[in-house]
Formats: C-alpha cells, sequence, structure tokens
C-alpha cells in the first residue's frame, strides 16, 4: 500500500506503491514510441467514469445534478503547454484516487512484473496486456495534476505527480463533478498542443466512444488555426456495436476493441451479431491476439461489459460467458433486461442464460471458423489459450462435442511438443481395427513422450495423445468419448489392444504369463503393501517393468497434481508389470538369495516408479540398493 508523511492537514506526500514505480520507468520508455495512446487511454477512462455514473443514477437521479448531458471534452493551452482531458463522470473520492492511482490492485502483479525482459518491444506488450490507462500520461507529460469530485459530493481532491517517486493530494474546490486531467507535457512533445493533430488522433483511436468528445471549432487566423469559441463533437458518439457491420471499417472494429480491453493489439478474430425474436440483443464479441497476465486466475472477472438499450449496466458480467472462455471480451447490449438489473437478479434469469448459451454458441462458431479457415490464426489462439478451452468439456455439458472438436494434442504421430493433433484427425488416422482414442498424461511432455508404457504402442505404429498439462487430467474426467470412440489411458487397468492383436500374439503371452507364475508370487511376497498386484506385463518390449493404475483409480500423474495442490489423494497402490523377457527380469529369476532378491524387487519396482515421474519415498535405501546391485 502506500505511506504517508502528512505536510498539513489537508496536503500530504504519499509514495507510490513499489510496483507503480516500476510500471512508470518501464511504461514511459518501453511505450515512447506509440504516445498517441495517451489520449486513447484518458478518453477511455473518462468514457468509463460517464458509464458509472449512468450506473449509479439509475437508482439515484440526483447524481447528475441537473447535468444529464454527459460528455468528454479536450482542450489545450498553448501558453501553458498543457493538454486536459475532461469528463462529467462520476468522478473519485479521497481515498478512491490513492487507491486507484497510487496503487496498482491486480492480482498477479508480482508474476507480471517477473514476466519482464528488459527487451522494450517485448515489454512493451506486456505493458499492453497489463492495462496502464491512467500510468500512460507520464509518457508525454512530466508533470500531471488531477482535479475531481464525486458526483453528489461537496469535496473535490486535488492530486498532483512528477511520476517518479511520489505524489501530493489535498482538498480543492471543483464546481462541477467529474473529472480534470491536466498533462504539464514534456520539452518537445508540441504536436499535442496541435489542434489538427488533437481531432486525428481522437477520430482515429476514439470514433467509437458513445459519449460526445468535444472541442472548440477552430478558425485560421494570421496563418494560424485559434480556437473559437464554439463547440464540435469531433467522434461519431453512437454506439459501434448498434450500428450496420457494412458501415463498420476494420480499423474501427479494432480500435473498439483496444478500448474495451485496455489491449494494444488488434484482435485476433470477432463476432458480431444482432439476435431478434424471442430475444433481443445485440453482441460484438472479441478473441484477443495475446492472452493477458492473468489468465490462469479463475477469480478474475471476465471482460463482458453489459448493456441495456445502449445504457451501461456493469462490468465484467461474469453470468454472460463461462470461465473456459473467460479471455473474450465484448459487449452485449439487452433490449429486455431492465436498467435496474443487478448481479443477483442475472443469476437467476432466464433471458440472461438464452443470452449467454447465444453468446457461447457465436465464440465457439468464431473458433470453428478460425480452425477451419485460418489454421495459422488458430494454432496462435492454441498457443495462447488453449489450456483454458481444455477447461471446457468440464464445464459446459451442452457443448461438450463442439469443444471437444476444437481441441489440440501433442502426438507420437509427430513426437513433437506442439499441441496441433485434434481428435478428429487422429480418428483418421486410426487403424481400421482400432476401436479406442489411446492417450498417455504425464508431468512434462519428456516424461509423456519416453514413457515405457508406449513401447507397445511405438512397436505396432499406434498412435498415442501425449498430454502434459495439468488441466488434461481435469479434461479427461469429463471427456471420454469423441465420436463414438472411447478415450482410453494406456497407463491404467488391463491392456486391451482388442482386434489389434492376432491370436498368436495372445498365445504367446498365455505361454510367457505361465513360465513367470513363480516369478510373480516371489514379487508380490518380496513387494509386500508397495503394490496392489504384480502381473506380467504386455506393454513392454525394451524396458523391464512399469507401473500401472487400477481400472477404476487415480493415475500417478493425477494423485500427484492433488498432493502437489494440498488435497489429500485417495490411498491406492499401483499395479507392477513386469518383462520376463528383459535380463534385469532374468536375473532376478535366477537369484536364489531371499534378501538379495528383494532388494531387486524394490529397485525393479522404484525404477518403475521414477520413469513414470514418481517421488521415492525412501532415496537412501534405493541408492544402497542400487550400489550394492552395481558392486
Amino acid at each position: 500500500m502506500t505511506t504517508a508523511t502528512a505536510e498539513s492537514q489537508s496536503k500530504q506526500t504519499m509514495g507510490f506503491q513499489a510496483e507503480v514505480k516500476q510500471l512508470l520507468q518501464l511504461m514511459i520508455h518501453s511505450l515512447y514510441s506509440n504516445k498517441e495512446i495517451v489520449l486513447r487511454e484518458l478518453i477511455s477512462n473518462a468514457s468509463d467514469a460517464a458509464d458509472k455514473l449512468r450506473f449509479e443514477a439509475i437508482s439515484n437521479a440526483a447524481l447528475y445534478e441537473n447535468d444529464s448531458e454527459l460528455n468528454i471534452r479536450v482542450s489545450f493551452d498553448k501558453a501553458a503547454r498543457t493538454l486536459t482531458i475532461s469528463d462529467n463522470g462520476i468522478g473519485m473520492r479521497r481515498e478512491e484516487v490513492i487507491n486507484n492511482i497510487g496503487t496498482i490492485a491486480k492480482s498477479g502483479t508480482k508474476e507480471f512484473f517477473q514476466n519482464l525482459t528488459g527487451d522494450q518491444a517485448k515489454d512493451a506488450n506486456l505493458i499492453g496486456q497489463f492495462g496502464v490507462g491512467f500510468y500512460s500520461s507520464f509518457i508525454i507529460a512530466d508533470k500531471v495534476t488531477l482535479i475531481t469530485r464525486r458526483a453528489g459530493e461537496t469535496e473535490a481532491v486535488k492530486w498532483e505527480s512528477h511520476g517518479e517517486g511520489d505524489f501530493t493530494i489535498e482538498a480543492t474546490e471543483k464546481a462541477g463533478r467529474g473529472t480534470d486531467v491536466i498533462l504539464h507535457l514534456r520539452e518537445g512533445e508540441d504536436e499535442f498542443l496541435n489542434d489538427w493533430k488533437l481531432k486525428t488522433i481522437v477520430r482515429k483511436y476514439s470514433d467509437h466512444i458513445t459519449l460526445p468528445i468535444v472541442m472548440k471549432k477552430s478558425e485560421w487566423k494570421d496563418g494560424e488555426q485559434v480556437p473559437t469559441d464554439e463547440d464540435e463533437t469531433v467522434n461519431k458518439a453512437s454506439a459501434l456495436w448498434a450500428r450496420s457491420k457494412n458501415d463498420i471499417s476494420e480499423e474501427e472494429y479494432n480500435e473498439f476493441y483496444k478500448h474495451v480491453s485496455h489491449d494494444f493489439e488488434n484482435p485476433l478474430a470477432y463476432t458480431h451479431s444482432r439476435v431478434e425474436g424471442k430475444q433481443e440483443y445485440i453482441s460484438l464479441l472479441y478473441v484477443p491476439a495475446k492472452a493477458p497476465f492473468d489468465l490462469y486466475d479463475r477469480d478474475r472477472r471476465q471482460g463482458i461489459k453489459l448493456y441495456v438499450k445502449r445504457v451501461f449496466i456493469m462490468e465484467d458480467a461474469e453470468k454472460l460467458m463461462p470461465q473456459y472462455l473467460r479471455f473474450v471480451r465484448g459487449v452485449i447490449d439487452s433490449a429486455d433486461l431492465p436498467l435496474n438489473v443487478s448481479r443477483e437478479i442475472l443469476q437467476d434469469s432466464r433471458d440472461v442464460e438464452a443470452i449467454k448459451n447465444g453468446s457461447v454458441k457465436k465464440v465457439l462458431g468464431l473458433l470453428e471458423d478460425l480452425a477451419e479457415n485460418k489454421p495459422e490464426d488458430y494454432a496462435k489462439f492454441w498457443g495462447q489459450f488453449g489450456r483454458v478451452l481444455k477447461e471446457g468439456p468440464g464445464e459446459d455439458f451442452a457443448n461438450k462435442d463442439k469443444i471437444a472438436s476444437l481441441l489440440r494434442f501433442a502426438s507420437t504421430h509427430t513426437d513433437s511438443e506442439t499441441q496441433n493433433v485434434s481428435l478428429k484427425a487422429y480418428i483418421e488416422r486410426m487403424k481400421p481395427e482400432q476401436e479406442a482414442i489411446y492417450y498417455i498424461t504425464a508431468d512434462t511432455f519428456a516424461a509423456a513422450k519416453n514413457s515405457p508404457h508406449l513401447e507397445i504402442f511405438r512397436k505396432k505404429d499406434i498412435e498415442v495423445l501425449l498430454m502434459s498439462d495439468k488441466v488434461d487430467e481435469w479434461l479427461l474426467g469429463s471427456l471420454t468419448e469423441f465420436e463414438g470412440k472411447k478415450l482410453q489411458s494406456i497407463a491404467k487397468g488391463d491392456l486391451d489392444l482388442g482386434k489389434l492383436e492376432d491370436e498368436a500374439d495372445k498365445e504367446a503371452q498365455k505361454q510367457v504369463e505361465e513360465q513367470a507364475k513363480d516369478l510373480v508370487e516371489r514379487i508380490k511376497t518380496a513387494l509386500g503393501e508397495s503394490v496392489k498386484e504384480v502381473k506380467v506385463t504386455h506393454r513392454l518390449t525394451d524396458s523391464p517393468a512399469c507401473l500401472v493404475a487400477g481400472e477404476h483409480d487415480l493415475s500417478g500423474n493425477l494423485a500427484r497434481i492433488l498432493k502437489a495442490a494440498g488435497q489429500k489423494a485417495p490411498d491406492s497402490k499401483p499395479i507392477l508389470e513386469i518383462n520376463p523377457t528383459h535380463r534385469l527380469v532374468e536375473k532376478l529369476k535366477a537369484e536364489s538369495d531371499d534378501a538379495k532378491f528383494a532388494d531387486y524387487a524394490h529397485v525393479l519396482f522404484d525404477q518403475a516408479l521414477l520413469a513414470e515421474g514418481g517421488q521415492l519415498e525412501d532415496p537412501a535405501s534405493f541408492v544402497k540398493r542400487m550400489n550394492s546391485l552395481i558392486l
């Protein structure tokens, strides 16, 4: 939080939160080449302040203070070298100014700063994803003064800073509600004192803002443009989403996305639709090109703004988009919901449920179109948001099949960590006699790719999906089949390759099992409670042993994930499968000394546990036994 030393009763000098100082330094240097975004960010903030006033005034009209014509004003003073952005929106109290401007109250802030590289181009992208808003002022200003009064209150607040280590805050007077941001421009920033230049920037970046952005008209006098006393609205000041698609340019769509998302980059894709009939609403929904820094914080609020008949109602309306689509940005404007709709009403509203269902279908349809017609763009999307989309089948039963078709995995087909194999492509490559989609889960891609469980599948050239994202275990709990093909773990239960095995294979296996009966019993006795069962393997061709989970038990990988998360995993013992043809197992079979046999059996078990990414309960004993075996 901020620290304060009182200069007087009314004026305080306060220190910025450490992260704010760090952000200011990075931003001024990393974003300097794109100075025009300062005006865009401040106008966007002013628009949000007006939206908040509209919403609060639904239940308290007195907040308008006999001034219901909301607007944003941009003005400049050449002599004083100041640029001012004013709004008559909700305004702020003293504590709101301190909390909103002195502190970054965002979860994941620490992780965000850890991701910064020192490379200005890369850091500029990260800062854009973080959302800098007001702080962008210091790119072009060496001092910023903010004067604000909250609607319905009498005391105004003046905040001032040079953007270095601290700021001052004091009481002041302000006739109208809202906020004035006064930028004292740095040397060399005279372009922001040019009427034509400012109007060009406003039309380029903020044409879609629904409020009038007002500037003074100018006229030519003595060879230069001079402001007059007459106002003019610089932007179109109409809800972009309510306009016909044919009347909106690609650039306008992109700039509106930057306004609602506070992102610096263009979106990857968007869908704009008007639904009429039983429910009437307009949706304009975007898929970003880059993931925000806090994407995996499931408690963060979604990025959908809700409007009712063009009136802003609330930001981050989480009931309008499920968690697995939390990366989607945009607006939904309903013609049916009441203006005084609350989060509680949203919770139980059938209209909201219908809007949500329709919007989800639009987003999934957009992703299907990307996957089919722009595979390179879809690959970019998957790289950024794939792990989040994998949460879908467990959350959205109604769209489970549609989501499943959008999923991508690594597989033995390419042996690459790149997740680019769809379930549909896997099925198309399946052998004629193959009945299941085979997969393996592991802590890392390397562990999955090199798992001994794959040996028989590689020998028979059967493709296996290699799953190493933590979310994969959650996904497989709900996605058990696709297009009639069962998803089957190659590390759980008895391995039954069905028609992929011929009768000669099965007969040979029976003979090996029969010959190894006594060995299996000896190993089971030696290992005791460490294992549920010992069996002859049908999976291994090169390795001596592997561990397998029971058909209805947790996989070893899931058990480890649960333990790492501090959750209690059900206590289930693994099954040890041995390969009697392996030289190590043959040596074990020939050992007559029971104590040595037990040592070798434990080494075999521990090696199998390590091979699948497990942790040894007693590493010292393992080392001792290994040394003994080697010597």
